[in-house]
């Protein structure tokens, strides 16, 4: 009887987690693989809701956590949080022994991950990469995943040319979609009754969702851009606002004090999370009229929905999008006028025909399938593969 494959799959953020889950679920359902998996970062922190809590309540053991998040986002607190990172992960590695390394998207956790994963030579398997976020670090650090990565599953076909462009061998290049879709899909969400109950807050005719995360390539910018989107939303009449919070970035520890300030003075209409969770998040984008910010879900998941997003500034810029997408830049005028498109009829209609570029059918199947057959002899042997 063969050995079951080890696959490592590391987490760091309620967001990641929840793009993760039906991967580890598809994992567990195979006889010959062994799923562990690595807390780190954002889950093991207080201050955003020692979401760990949540892989457990979901029945998955973690198997080793990374404690690496000091408590700053300053450029140094960061740049120190990814040295304690790439200790913890040297340790973890070196205790569990995987077979392969599950990495999605780009923070800078992972790119402590990847490096120990690298110098281990444990393989690495990357999703989400190939994309652009021109407006964050985020960027840079999911090319350079990408380079240290040995098989990789892109979200559409022009991510996949990308990592094709990058060098990589396009035999372990898969493009099947965003993970992420097959929550919508599988998931049995929540009525509108069950949802208020569960947050014990009464929804409007009119609502919208609010994440707003620093652009970490610009300097000091977080806290003036979303005092305009705040001034903005102050301009509407009968809206109802769910605010999720940042995530540990450079710059992030302002916006939610803006947030908590914000609820403060306005309760009646307002409520703030730090994590809703999968279910909570997903259940919660049907009810809405408009997801706005700058958040990847705007993008990737709102769209299966139909419901329309207001993209504001730079932080996703390059992203792929579907018609649901309403850019603009960080100003009142700017996102005052993304409001009125919103909200308008003509707008709602055409989310009718919106398409998901991100829906690849059955991605999370299709990637531990991968996962569990591909080869891995000479695999860590890479080369650059000249176009």
């Amino acid at each position: 009887m063969n050995t079951p494959r080890k696959i490592c799959v590391v987490t760091g953020s309620r967001a990641e987690y929840g793009l993760l889950y039906p991967i580890l679920r598809e994992i567990t359902k195979h006889s010959d693989l062994r799923l562990q998996i690595i807390a780190t970062c954002m889950h093991l922190s207080p201050e955003f809701g020692l979401t760990y809590r949540d892989i457990e309540k979901d029945g998955f053991t973690i198997d080793w956590k990374v404690e690496m998040l000091l408590s700053s986002d300053t450029a140094v607190g960061i740049s120190k949080s990814m040295g304690l990172a790439s200790i913890g992960f040297a340790d973890a590695y070196n205790h569990l022994n995987p077979d392969i390394v599950v990495l999605l998207g780009d923070r800078f956790e992972l790119l402590s991950a990847a490096s120990a994963a690298l110098i281990a030579r444990i393989p690495i398997a990357h999703i989400h990469g190939g994309e652009t976020t021109e407006g964050a670090f985020d960027e840079s650090i999911r090319h350079s995943i990408t380079k240290m990565s040995h098989l990789h599953f892109t979200s559409t076909e022009i991510y996949k040319k990308r990592v094709i462009q990058l060098g990589e061998n396009r035999n372990n290049i898969f493009n099947f979609g965003a993970p992420g879709i097959d929550n919508i899909k599988n998931l049995k969400l929540l009525s509108l009754e069950q949802f208020e109950k569960a947050i014990n807050f009464k929804l409007s005719s009119r609502n919208i969702m609010v994440t707003f995360h620093p652009v970490t390539v610009e300097m000091s910018t977080a806290g003036e851009q979303f005092k305009n989107l705040l001034s903005a939303i102050k301009l509407l009449d009968d809206v109802t606002i769910i605010f999720t919070k940042a995530n540990a970035d450079t710059g992030g520890r302002i916006i939610n004090e803006m947030i908590d300030e914000f609820v403060l003075n306005n309760s009646k209409s307002t409520i703030a999370f730090t994590s809703l969770g999968k279910l909570r998040y997903l259940s919660a984008i049907q009810f809405m009229d408009g997801i706005v910010g700058n958040s990847s879900s705007g993008l990737i998941e709102a769209p299966s929905f139909k419901v329309g997003t207001i993209n504001i500034g730079n932080r996703q810029q390059g992203r792929i999008s579907a018609n649901s997408v309403i850019d603009c830049k960080p100003t009142i005028a700017d996102i005052g006028n993304a409001f009125k498109k919103l909200f308008s009829q003509s707008f709602k209609n055409s989310l009718k025909q919106t398409i998901n570029p991100y829906d690849g059918g059955n991605a999370s199947n299709l990637i531990v399938k991968t996962l569990s057959k591909i080869s891995l002899q000479n695999i860590i042997k890479k080369k650059f593969y000249d176009m």
